[in-house]
């Protein structure tokens, strides 16, 4: 066969039954030269590389954190710079705007940007623009369902959410909430979407099958900022306003269980979003809960296992953070200041930095394996819980 003038690897000819040890040997040496061949180097590129995407301008509009784009950075080895790529989501001037949100599927092979004003929808193999829509009332942070076919997408702090066909960016129904419609969280098992508006202390519950209002969970001590579920969708971990920690709710009642303070450390003004934690995340094995302090630039990591979670730990951060996101098997957290942390150590191990060498900051990342070009796992922006089997 023509392989371009490359060597083709040999065929098997080892003999059956018992291996002598210099046959043993001589084998170790062919598996060590087998290696090194090009088809050795076809199998290293068909491993699955763990790729952090990070979409910037991801904390408001400002380009001095990382520019504008679709960053790529490798997990695996020390999260090195690898490429940007070139995203849409311009104003009438050509300026770059405040990217919202970000989502993708392994499944469908695209990933999704909002921006306060448009949706757009990337090719994950190619890199290319497929669609960028902008929608009545503008865009917030969405969320997509885990088949990758729709997304439930708030108009930027207004009445509604629009449920979007992931492959067009179509709208195909509309959720009136009235509640300043901004993060959205869909359940592991597909069938409910949780609706939190920056103005009221309710968390809204969807039927994605029908594309309405379920339910309610709360009223929380005031309005709901970010938040996150567990896999089992039993729970919800809240920010709301005013408060330095977080509040915990019952899904399936739909009644506040907890409110819990963080401890040592005191609250006070904030450079963006205008209450003390703007960020929480479960790790994905669900035994930690991490919550954000932009006052303090820190992290409070707290004990999940138990109810409420227990406080246990803290983590100086080079800034104030405003978001925090696990990697999919959850050995790094990733808070929106671009500091990289162990979770196992809680050590801060390196920081995101561009092909510039400046430091990258975004509220707006997901994690997404390829092998080779092609897309086989997928995270999530929000924090949220991966335990969907047990009691």
């Amino acid at each position: 066969m023509n392989d371009g003038g490359r060597a083709s690897c040999p065929p098997c000819t080892a003999p059956r039954g018992f291996w002598p040890l210099p046959a043993i040997a001589s084998l170790c040496l062919l598996a060590a030269v087998a290696l090194s061949s090009p088809c050795g180097a076809a199998d290293a590129k068909s491993a699955v590389r763990r790729l952090l995407y990070v979409a910037v301008p991801g904390v408001r509009n400002y380009l001095e954190y990382g520019g504008h784009g679709l960053l790529v950075f490798d997990i695996d080895d020390g999260h090195r710079f690898l490429k940007r790529i070139k995203t849409a989501g311009l104003d009438a001037e050509g300026k770059p705007l405040n990217v919202k949100g970000i989502c993708a599927s392994a499944a469908t092979k695209r990933v999704y940007i909002s921006t306060i004003k448009q949706l757009m929808c990337l090719d994950l193999v190619t890199g290319e623009l497929r669609w960028e829509k902008e929608y009545e009332g503008g865009c917030d942070r969405m969320a997509l369902a885990p088949d990758g076919k729709v997304i439930y997408l708030p108009n930027l702090e207004g009445p509604r959410w629009h449920v979007v066909d992931a492959a067009t960016g179509d709208v195909i129904a509309s959720i009136v909430t009235n509640s300043g419609s901004h993060n959205t969280v869909y359940g592991a098992n597909g069938r409910e979407a949780y609706l939190a508006g920056l103005k009221s202390p309710l968390l809204t519950v969807a039927d994605t099958r029908t594309h309405t209002a379920a339910r309610t969970v709360g009223p929380f001590s005031a309005a709901v900022r970010p938040f996150t579920v567990d896999g089992r969708q039993r729970y919800c971990y809240v920010n709301v306003n005013e408060l330095l920690g977080f509040e915990i709710g019952d899904l399936a009642t739909g009644k506040k269980l907890h409110s819990v303070a963080v401890a040592g450390y005191e609250k006070g003004p904030v450079k963006r979003h205008g209450c003390p934690s703007h960020g929480i995340g479960l790790t994905p094995d669900e035994k930690e809960l991490w919550v954000t302090d932009g006052t303090n630039r820190r992290l409070h990591v707290f004990d999940a296992t138990a109810m409420p979670p227990k406080q246990v730990a803290s983590i100086e951060l080079r800034d104030e953070p405003g978001w925090v996101t696990f990697s999919i098997t959850g050995d790094y957290a990733y808070p929106s200041t671009g500091d990289v942390i162990e979770t196992r150590t809680r050590r801060i191990v390196t920081g995101l930095k561009d092909e510039e060498g400046r430091d990258v900051q975004s509220e707006k990342m997901v994690e997404i394996d390829m092998a080779g070009d092609q897309p086989v796992r997928a995270g999530d922006q929000f924090g949220i819980g991966r335990v969907t089997g047990g009691q």
